[in-house]
């Protein structure tokens, strides 16, 4: 059977080669005779696979040696939650409301202590965002945290935005991982859900400023505390291992095939670019929800004329192999999302089709 372009926000796409290695590997890893879905997690041979996965990240990312990489459980989610139960002690978890997905992270924290919004997009329909150095963020900030991307509705940061306030930089990266370089030495905590752009659904990746651990207080739940998952280098108790070795393949393809990050940008724009062209050359048939400096190079999210033409295209979509087109549940629409391994081609059929739709039903 063919392969079909899955522009699913996620889990997602992963690299064909990183696939066929695994297809290849999956009876019986190197020498082992056993596969890593049967692996233990204490075995020689899955102690180098999580070595590599983080020296691989490492070098990708530029990541200090004065921050821990953490292979976690629980997706993005439960870091919402993980955040201020380690970090925020007595002060105010300060948070950009970008989107649906920093809303969460809010109304999450506000579970476990003082948090507020210190800007939030609901009235434009989180369709731009802010100035972070402008932000008047609380005098006992604790954090500020930030959704780098926006899944749902389309909204992206430029990767080097600059913190706000000299308060620890926390950052939901789940949607863009990975999928440029970042200055980290301005992050105090970078975490990801993987199933995005880096490795199966069952993995998050946590990359957290050392001194930021100080803050931990006694008594958390062990799974929820960073500082016993950090002494234990994410050993604690069973990792997500298989996720954890496709994780590695998939950093290793980055290095070695795509030859790093900077390429992988250059990548991701031309790929972007490609949609959004499309988009506004077709005198309003399609409208991009976000606003154009603000625009995800990840998930393109665009609205038809009226919403049986919608479903008209994303049937028609589907049909000729596009599947997943649909928009979140929660805001309707359609959404392309073109995470690191949809390759152009895959960018340049869902191009084609677009355009061949809007004159046909224009």
């Amino acid at each position: 059977m063919e392969r079909v372009w899955n522009f699913s926000a996620g889990p997602a796409t992963l690299p064909v080669p990183v696939l066929e290695q695994v297809k290849e590997e999956l009876l019986a890893y190197g020498d082992s005779g056993m596969s890593v879905l049967e692996m233990s997690h204490r075995s020689k041979w899955f102690a180098a696979i999580a070595e590599e996965a983080e020296y691989e990240l490492r070098a990708l990312l530029g990541i200090p040696e004065s921050s821990k990489v953490l292979f976690l459980q629980g997706g993005a989610s439960l870091q919402f939650a993980m955040i201020p139960m380690n970090l925020l002690g007595d002060g105010v978890g300060a948070y950009v409301v970008s989107g649906s997905w920093a809303k969460k992270a809010l109304g999450e924290a506000r579970k476990i202590g003082h948090s507020e919004p210190v800007w939030d997009g609901k009235d434009a329909e989180y369709r731009s965002l802010p100035e972070l150095g402008s932000l008047d963020l609380p005098a006992d900030a604790a954090y500020l945290h930030v959704t780098s991307n926006e899944t749902i509705q389309g909204v992206e940061y430029p990767p080097d935005f600059e913190p706000a306030g000299g308060v620890p930089l926390i950052v939901d990266g789940s949607s863009n991982f990975l999928s440029r370089p970042l200055p980290m030495e301005r992050y105090g905590v970078l975490y990801a859900g993987a199933q995005k752009n880096a490795a199966p659904a069952g993995l998050t990746i946590a990359i957290i400023r050392e001194d930021l651990l100080e803050r931990v207080p006694e008594g958390l739940p062990a799974m929820l505390d960073y500082r016993l998952q950090a002494e234990n280098g994410s050993m604690y108790n069973t990792p997500p291992a298989f996720a954890i070795y496709v994780f590695m393949l998939v950093t290793r393809w980055l290095r070695e095939e795509v030859r790093g990050l900077d390429h992988m940008h250059a990548r991701n724009l031309d790929k972007a670019a490609a949609l959004y062209s499309c988009i506004d050359e077709s005198e309003g048939f399609y409208r991009g929800h976000a606003e154009p400096e603000f625009r995800s190079d990840m998930n393109v999210t665009f609205r038809l004329p009226t919403e049986e033409l919608e479903k008209t295209f994303i049937a028609e979509g589907a049909d000729n192999g596009m599947l997943e087109l649909k928009g979140h549940r929660s805001v309707g629409g359609c959404r392309a999302s073109i995470y690191n391994a949809m390759p152009s081609e895959g960018v340049e059929a869902l191009r084609d089709f677009m355009e061949d739709f809007a004159r046909r039903n224009g």
